[in-house]
């Protein structure tokens, strides 16, 4: 993992007050956790084992991000579809959306073979398991089942 330059300031463990200097600070945080889970293949979050891990705890300068100012952090990416809490009365465990799907039109096929699913859960999935995963999405009204073109395909709410 390339750790951008933020990680090694020690003020970018604490949230800072002054609005845009924390908005700048939560978009580098959001980044970093996004491509730090890309790079690991990992879709989930436990907030203990994250709080605990090398992403939020850099031992060089001896920083380490608080719980508040990780959930913080966690709010800001659940705010920008990014992320969707399994629990979200404990908020103990979430997942991780890297690329938002929020009002879009996908194919099944782009879902499953398309360039931009390669290295994702979905890449290579067979259809009935899709299928009945975005059932499961339509049934919680966040997504539709679509026909166009002779193809199958989805739209994200």
């Amino acid at each position: 993992m390339e750790w951008p330059w933020q990680y090694n300031f020690p003020p970018f463990f604490t949230i800072q007050p002054n609005s845009d200097t924390r908005k700048k600070q939560l978009e580098a945080w959001c980044s970093l956790i996004l491509n730090y889970h890309k790079q690991k293949k990992s879709y989930s979050i436990d907030v203990t084992e994250i709080l605990n891990s090398q992403l939020c705890h850099n031992k060089e300068i001896d920083r380490k991000l608080s719980l508040d100012g990780l959930y913080t952090v966690l709010d800001e990416l659940c705010r920008t579809g990014h992320l969707e809490w399994k629990d979200p009365k404990t908020k103990k465990q979430c997942l991780i959306i890297s690329k938002s799907m929020t009002n879009t039109v996908c194919t099944f096929y782009e879902l499953t073979n398309g360039e931009e699913s390669e290295g994702t859960e979905f890449h290579g999935l067979e259809k009935w398991l899709l299928l009945r995963a975005i059932k499961t999405l339509e049934a919680q009204r966040k997504a539709e089942i679509m026909m166009f073109d002779d193809s199958e395909g989805v739209k994200f709410f």
